[in-house]
């Protein structure tokens, strides 16, 4: 396990690095054409490969360092049943949206992050409602568990918030993706909702709710007792995802997009701090590990005892 958590922090830091290096491509390389010029032929080689494939790389360190950590914390039946459904779910979403304007309004991905499937959603996407979204619900559901209330509650609105967190950050990723001078996709009409049309938004809620039930139903009833160390890892992926595309949004465009961020902050950051705070300190499973490990070595001293009076 330790091997896998070494791994899984050099994934986040890749990933955060990936981030970081497309913010200042797109924020600070692109928009000055004299810099790029005056790179060598080999210069101008990888910044090139760098900007077009960025967005894949970033995205598949998310992707894994999720799926280590859910591994490693949450076990492999609750990785894989939530990344399956998660993953094929969301594709069949955006496949459909990308063919018919459901659930998302009518748009289309344009070139920056990978082979496209079916020509028309980028393999990637679908990763992205994966790791994200699993950040998103296992923050809603093991921060609820510290909640008196009925189980019923806990699991829907461990569904209804995790969606929720999903859909704030879409609030600052659509502008940052599709109305900045270097897009991902593009609407093709721009919507009532600062460019974004209103479906799209209900779009993202209903395909969070959609897989996240799934996934509830393989998790069962069973609490996720986890500490507040045990969900930073989520909690640094949302933040991090959410800096990105909030960054580029108050940068590149007008002073009207502050409101659609204000609302990704008041709907997303503030109730994710939250939830991971109201976390337990030490987990339920921590505090009988400890206890069993203390009742044993309780045990354990009456017969050294004995033995070496012998």
């Amino acid at each position: 396990m330790k091997q896998l958590m070494t791994i899984e922090r050099f994934c986040l830091i890749g990933h955060t690095l990936a981030l970081a290096f497309g913010l200042a491509g797109l924020l600070l390389v692109l928009p000055n054409a004299d810099f790029i010029q005056a790179l060598p032929p080999f210069g101008q080689t990888a910044f090139g490969w760098s900007m077009a494939n960025g967005g894949v790389a970033y995205i598949l360190l998310g992707a894994v360092t999720i799926a280590l950590y859910a591994y490693r914390v949450l076990g492999l039946r609750r990785w894989l049943t939530f990344m399956l459904p998660s993953i094929f779910l969301s594709l069949g979403s955006e496949l459909l949206g990308t063919s018919t304007g459901f659930p998302f309004g009518e748009y289309s991905y344009l070139s920056g992050l990978g082979y496209k499937i079916a020509d028309l959603v980028p393999f990637t996407i679908p990763l992205s409602w994966f790791y994200v979204g699993l950040a998103c619900y296992v923050l809603a559901r093991a921060g609820l568990e510290s909640i008196k209330l009925p189980v019923w509650a806990r699991l829907v609105g461990a569904i209804a918030l995790g969606s929720v967190l999903l859909t704030a950050w879409d609030f600052v990723l659509d502008p940052a993706m599709s109305q900045t001078p270097y897009p991902f996709w593009e609407f093709k009409q721009l919507g009532a909702f600062f460019g974004m049309p209103y479906r799209n938004l209900s779009g993202w809620f209903g395909t969070g709710v959609v897989f996240m039930s799934v996934a509830s139903l393989f998790w069962g009833k069973a609490p996720l007792n986890l500490s507040r160390n045990q969900l930073t890892v989520p909690l640094a992926v949302y933040l991090i995802n959410f800096a990105f595309g909030a960054i580029i949004t108050v940068a590149e465009l007008d002073s009207r997009f502050w409101i659609p961020t204000a609302l990704s902050v008041l709907l997303g950051v503030v109730p994710a701090i939250v939830l991971w705070w109201i976390a337990k300190p030490i987990s339920t499973a921590t505090q009988l590990e400890n206890a069993l490990q203390s009742s044993l070595q309780k045990q354990d001293t009456p017969v050294v005892s004995v033995i070496s009076q012998k």
